[in-house]
């Protein structure tokens, strides 16, 4: 389904754990790990299963990319290419590298010192190899030390900035909404973003859920990697003693392509909108473990975490949750809604509780739900908002949209009709129901910590800190209500 996710909301981050085989030499020798993370925390990795130990771990801060091939080559021979615009002919010959990438390049040939790009002539540079160092991947290496050679099994372990992740759920109703009790289907996604620009091929694939105390800010010590460009600059043709430089010629940094198509990768089907993913067939489930005092969801089987993507793997499918629909609404004392005569729409609201009795009782992370509801035109959207986590056992209680036939108006304060004590206050409030059914309504009159009520002409009731009143409206009439109110402060 659409999520929030985005490069710029990334706020979580992974840790990566990866295996490897190696043939060591005896003595010193140093392990290259390519294709590590780009938002790796260098700083946390952890390299086991070495019989030597480590001696030294270096994070590689330069990428391939044109300027570090110059600089790679600084003092070595190149070969340069020049195209005749005559003729078309192009001629090929030696050179060597006189200067770094940091402004004009300056390279010998057997004519003397050029400066590259500056005749006007389309040139190339063609390199034999790659400079010693240099990678397309980000680059950890381990210098080692090992007593004697052998065949290895060495685990490299870090945290890793540019992850995260969030629940989804699509909640899909049985029958048209209207009050009581309600079933409905429930599904969950996992959501996992990863602004790497590293894919992670079968992976085994966990999911925290819970809030981990972390006492340093991972993304100051994680520095991006850069492939620098090249970028040569030359004074006009013709002229010397002009300022203005010729605009500078740009060669940019290759880019590492996604392995796969399309944002989102469903496991089971690539499938589009929301609608289609809330019927599609669940191929797997994230199965939920305990972690200390947090959730953890484990994917069953090896996925692949593709780079700049986002992917899905469903992790609850409850296909007949018991609910209760009912509408909301507000007559509180520091508010004056309604003092015109005019009516105003209640919200329509979903509630259920979170355990095995209503079809639930697992751990729900926070995230955003989006509920539907069946029409003559398929299921269409009736709300979406985000929620809370919520453990087993608890109320879960869903905003799903204004209503059009159910309005509330609230009456001004009066201290006129024989409150003996002067310090009570009535208040009054007309309900109006144009349903052919009737309804609950749920009114939050105030805050229980600062106001006291008494005479509801209603269930009365406290919830979350708020005095509520609840009432049953017949279909197509109207109720009025009363209560008297005071402050406690």
């Amino acid at each position: 389904m659409p999520t929030t996710l985005s490069s710029a909301s990334l706020n979580g981050f992974a840790m990566i754990s990866e295996t490897r085989t190696v043939v060591l030499p005896a003595g010193p020798s140093t392990i290259r790990f390519e294709g590590v993370a780009e938002g790796m925390v260098a700083v946390t990795a952890i390299v086991t299963g070495l019989p030597g130990g480590v001696i030294e771990k270096n994070r590689n801060g330069d990428l391939l990319s044109p300027a570090a091939l110059i600089d790679g080559s600084l003092g070595n021979r190149v070969a340069i290419s020049r195209t005749n615009p005559a003729t078309g002919l192009a001629t090929t010959e030696n050179a060597i590298v006189r200067t770094r990438a940091d402004g004009g390049l300056v390279l010998q040939t057997s004519e003397g010192f050029e400066a590259v790009r500056c005749a006007g002539l389309p040139e190339k540079l063609l390199f034999n190899s790659v400079p010693a160092g240099l990678s397309a991947k980000p680059v950890f290496s381990i210098d080692t030390n090992s007593p004697k050679g052998g065949s290895y099994r060495i685990t490299l372990t870090y945290l890793a900035t540019g992850f995260d992740w969030q629940a989804n759920y699509l909640a899909t109703l049985e029958k048209n909404p209207g009050s009581g009790r309600q079933k409905l289907r429930l599904i969950a996604w996992l959501t996992i973003a990863n602004d790497n620009g590293q894919s992670f091929p079968d992976a085994t694939m966990l999911a925290v859920a819970g809030t981990i105390n972390v006492e340093r800010d991972f993304r100051s010590l994680s520095d991006p990697l850069e492939a620098r460009p090249l970028r040569l600059t030359c004074y006009p043709l013709g002229s010397t003693a002009r300022a203005t430089m010729a605009e500078p010629v740009h060669y940019p940094a290759p880019r590492v392509q996604a392995d796969e198509d399309g944002e989102i990768i469903v496991t089971a089907s690539r499938v589009s909108g929301v609608a289609a993913l809330a019927s599609a067939a669940i191929a797997m489930k994230a199965r939920e473990e305990a972690l200390g005092d947090v959730k953890l969801y484990r994917v069953p089987e090896a996925v692949t975490v593709a780079a700049q993507s986002l992917k899905q793997v469903a992790f609850l499918d409850r296909p007949r949750v018991d609910g209760t629909l009912f509408h909301r609404g507000a007559c509180r004392p520091e508010s004056r809604d309604g003092n015109d005569g005019r009516f105003s729409p209640v919200a329509l609201w979903l509630r259920t509780r979170n355990d095995a009795a209503h079809g639930l009782g697992v751990a729900l992370p926070s995230g955003k739900v989006a509920v539907f509801e069946p029409t003559s035109a398929g299921e269409m959207v009736l709300g979406e908002q985000s929620i809370r986590d919520h453990a087993s056992g608890q109320i879960v209680e869903l905003a799903l949209a204004n209503s059009r036939s159910v309005y509330l108006v609230c009456g001004p304060e009066t201290e006129d009709r024989g409150v003996a004590d002067g310090q009570w206050h009535m208040r009054d409030a007309l309900v109006s129901n144009a349903n052919n059914h009737a309804i609950t309504l749920e009114i939050d009159l105030a805050d229980s910590a600062v106001w006291a009520v008494r005479k509801p002409s209603g269930r009365h009731m406290i919830s979350d800190g708020r005095h509520i009143m609840a009432i049953t409206v017949p279909a197509n009439s109207s109720r009025p209500l009363y209560w008297d109110i005071r402050n406690t402060e």
